[in-house]
């Protein structure tokens, strides 16, 4: 008998995106391209490299409005927590930046060299570091990986100066994830997963939340988006016809509904 090519359940599947986005594997170069194009454009509004801890990955970038900034947003790329840089996702400041808004973007030290756990602490550390060079309110949105650190911001059990958190198509519930090959990597064990995962976490009182998604996105993607807007009784957006590789584009699009809800405008 012939083995079917995909048996119930399997982990690894539910959380593949680029296996199932046509061009898939040609997303990165297109991102470090724009990012690169978009530094040199703005290049006299840039101060790239600021520190937020004493590491080589804790750095951000920091791109200024003309005229004094509303406020800024804090951008946290995906990745599984393994992959990237700031340095690729340096266009997706166009949109907020051009809505008269100040946008940092921080690495932060991967995984295996890094627990999940750690890098939230870096991400709060970035945030702080943000908010004492920008006056306004500090809003974090952050990409799968980044959108699970976005989320973190909003946690009650997070010392962070954040206003509003915008996750796009979090990680929201690390349970699932213990099951896959890459927690080889991640080593997410279940006290962690209980404490790393916003879902299970209050919102912070007097931090608001706005959770986005794709409706092209992968099933468990749509699963962990609905899971977090339930357990925080927060809006939730799903994009029509846009998937994992693509619903972050909207962010460099100044007219876009991801850049008003990320300003509130």
């Amino acid at each position: 008998m012939t083995r079917p090519p995909y048996a119930w359940p399997d982990p690894d599947r539910d959380y593949a995106n680029g296996a199932f986005i046509a061009g898939g594997e040609a997303y990165p170069a297109r991102w470090a391209a724009e990012a690169a194009a978009f530094r040199a454009a703005v290049a006299t509004r840039a101060r790239l490299g600021l520190p937020h801890g004493p590491d080589d990955r804790q750095r951000f970038d920091l791109f200024l409005p003309e005229g004094a900034p509303q406020g800024c947003v804090v951008f946290v790329h995906g990745g599984y927590w393994m992959a990237f840089g700031r340095e690729v996702w340096s266009h997706l400041a166009a949109g907020p930046l051009a809505r008269g808004w100040a946008v940092a973007l921080p690495s932060y030290t991967l995984a295996p060299q890094a627990r999940i756990s750690a890098i939230t602490l870096e991400i709060a550390a970035a945030c702080r570091a943000v908010a004492a060079l920008v006056p306004g309110p500090l809003v974090v949105a952050g990409h799968s990986a980044g959108g699970h650190l976005a989320a973190r911001m909003g946690c009650a059990d997070i010392a962070a100066p954040v206003a509003r958190v915008v996750p796009i198509s979090p990680l929201a519930e690390l349970g699932p994830l213990m099951a896959t090959r890459m927690n080889a990597t991640l080593r997410i064990d279940p006290a962690e997963a209980a404490a790393e995962s916003p879902a299970r976490l209050a919102l912070r009182p007097g931090t608001s939340a706005h959770v986005w998604v794709g409706a092209a996105e992968r099933p468990a993607f749509l699963w962990q988006a609905r899971v977090l807007a339930e357990e925080w009784a927060c809006p939730w957006t799903v994009a029509p016809d846009r998937h994992h590789f693509d619903v972050i584009d909207a962010l460099a699009d100044p007219g876009s509904d991801l850049v008003a809800t990320l300003i509130g405008r």
